[in-house]
């Protein structure tokens, strides 16, 4: 082991914590394996135990490694030929689940509405105009470029699809990738994808969630061509896809012609001292597309969502569905972008984190 850092390249805790994983991924350390002390690896690359010390609470937060006391740093990711075992079924779907916390702070209605005059301002003629079919090039490229800096997401604006919210764009892959495929849902889920996948007339399967994401077993023996997941917190029973799930999520799509629909839904609001890892970021395949909307972090009547699709896909969209009109209009998308390039987003997702994090600090 010997692990380099660029100081200039900040920050420095993540260029650890990626070594590590890395190492652990390729199972250089091994499933219950102790990792290097924090007094050793600060020592070899130069920086302070403060600094390691963030880069193991990033893996532990991720499901990498665990903290057991007095004995340091041990590693819980498990990297299967098949698939991990499974772990205790969640209660069923038929029974009620119990519903995640969602009233956050809501977003500062004085900053959007400068923001609204702003945009009034500074484009007069061109909100006017009709959006191109895949969105704004100025929103697209603002969400280019928030992805790039907080979930490791690195994409063109060619890839990016705006819509009017999920339910909107899940209509639009369904066009793109097949009626005649069958897709998975996990059990429980949010009833509306269920209702549009029903609606559209195509075929699905629920697979039931464990404690730390969808039941192995019925992963392994499902027949659907296409899964539909949420690794953060699944709505409504807030579980979370471990790490190694995520890889075993990413390993079930490697084979045949597979396809995994990631939601991020409600990740930006994660206490963890990084948001969880994308699927999307952490397969090397083209068969991942990425979904996340504005709903949850600004407000339910914002209606733009967007879809990030593998390169080849998004040809596919261009060739198959490029006719269709952009549902947001141009104004929304050019208000949208300036909250994001102003920074006034991310501010106040950093605020909302902070407070809950002092919520479960007991303030």
């Amino acid at each position: 082991m010997k692990y380099t850092v660029n100081k200039k390249n900040r920050p420095v805790y993540l260029q650890i914590y990626k070594h590590l994983r890395n190492d652990i991924i390729n199972e250089s350390f091994r499933y219950n394996s102790k990792l290097p002390s924090k007094r050793l690896l600060a020592e070899e690359t130069g920086v302070s135990t403060v600094t390691v010390e963030h880069a193991y609470a990033l893996l532990c937060d991720e499901g990498y490694a665990e903290a057991r006391e007095r004995s340091g740093y041990f590693v819980i990711f498990r990297k299967a030929d098949g698939f991990a075992a499974s772990e205790a079924k969640t209660e069923p779907s038929s029974r009620p689940a119990a519903r995640i916390k969602t009233d956050y702070p809501a977003f500062s209605v004085s900053i959007l509405s400068k923001t609204m005059r702003r945009v009034l301002t500074d484009y007069r003629d061109v909100i006017l105009d009709k959006p191109p079919n895949t969105g704004c090039d100025v929103l697209r490229s603002a969400i280019k470029r928030y992805l790039a800096r907080n979930r490791g997401i690195d994409i063109k604006e060619s890839q990016i699809i705006i819509g009017s919210g999920a339910e909107y764009l899940y209509r639009l892959l369904i066009e793109l990738l097949g009626r005649d495929k069958t897709y998975a849902v996990e059990s429980p889920s949010y009833d509306k994808i269920e209702q549009i996948y029903a609606a559209s007339g195509v075929s699905y399967e629920r697979l039931p969630l464990s404690t730390d994401g969808i039941d192995s077993d019925a992963l392994s023996h499902s027949n659907a061509d296409i899964l539909q997941t949420t690794p953060y917190r699944s709505f409504p029973s807030g579980v979370t896809a471990s790490a190694t799930k995520r890889h075993e999520y990413i390993r079930w799509a490697s084979k045949a012609d597979r396809i995994i629909i990631e939601s991020d839904y409600g990740s930006e609001f994660s206490v963890a001292s990084q948001p969880t890892e994308t699927l999307f970021a952490l397969s090397n395949k083209e068969n991942i597309i990425y979904m996340n909307t504005f709903s949850r972090t600004i407000s339910p009547s914002i209606r733009i969502g967007y879809a990030v699709l593998p390169e080849k896909l998004a040809v596919l969209f261009n060739k198959k569905l490029g006719f269709y009109s952009c549902t947001v209009p141009t104004f929304e998308q050019y208000v949208l972008a300036e909250l994001i390039n102003n920074g006034d987003f991310e501010r106040h997702i950093n605020r909302v984190r902070r407070s809950k994090r002092k919520e479960l600090n007991g303030k």
